[in-house]
């Protein structure tokens, strides 16, 4: 028996995969000659982007409430997850040499934060059922970038397992999550709120915002 559902997530993730070669920071991380500095600048960033979408989901979960609860339920557990991670950071950041004095006076760079400011916007402005079509085909190119990350802070740089654990939470599979965004698709499919080809011109702005953080990232500091 065929699921729709399952396969329009399997399908869109598919066909927005990025470019192998949209990432130009991962593999130099994977090969440890990315500095130190670099790092840092990644733990700074995300300083900015957890809360941020923590937030955007947070708002979308009450927003979906009445008429997309099984959206509300994804969204929910997304936010719950941002705030985890960002209980995780901290040791990332403290590995990096990032103290809070330099949290505090950091200034973000604006090619990292279009992705958070794009989940915002789509936050306000999108049917709950193609956010979560949208932001689970990016996921999954995000966790795989966790994964390589993780592996390489331990045996390319040394990092402890604490200092690990922000990238270790998204590289780890979420079936409860996956199964709830299945019944969300499901949800706005049923219900005629889901828009397939508006979901992929999100997910495909999602992944663009994706590629130019990390490219941010790796360009080369004056």
């Amino acid at each position: 028996m065929t699921h729709p559902a399952r396969d329009l997530l399997r399908t869109t993730t598919a066909n927005l995969a990025p470019d192998p070669h949209a990432n130009p920071l991962v593999p130099l991380i994977a090969r440890g000659t990315a500095p130190r500095t670099t790092l840092a600048a990644l733990a700074l960033e995300q300083t900015w982007v957890i809360p941020a979408d923590r937030r955007a989901f947070a708002f979308l979960a009450a927003r979906s409430e009445a008429t997309d609860p099984k959206a509300a339920a994804f969204f929910t557990m997304l936010a719950e997850g941002e705030a985890l991670a960002g209980e995780r950071l901290t040791a990332f950041a403290r590995a990096c040499g990032v103290d809070e004095a330099r949290e505090a006076s950091y200034e973000p760079l604006p090619g990292c934060q279009a992705y958070p400011a794009y989940v915002a916007w789509l936050a306000l402005n999108a049917s709950p059922a193609d956010v979560v079509l949208a932001l689970t085909a990016n996921f999954s190119a995000w966790g795989g970038y966790c994964a390589t990350i993780a592996t390489a802070l331990r045996e390319r740089y040394g990092f402890t397992d604490e200092a690990c654990a922000f990238f270790d939470f998204f590289a780890e599979p979420s079936p409860d999550l996956d199964r709830l965004a299945t019944a969300a698709v499901r949800e706005g499919l049923d219900a005629g709120r889901l828009d397939e080809k508006r979901a992929h011109a999100y997910g495909r702005l999602l992944q663009n915002y994706e590629a130019r953080f990390w490219s941010t990232l790796g360009e080369p500091t004056s």
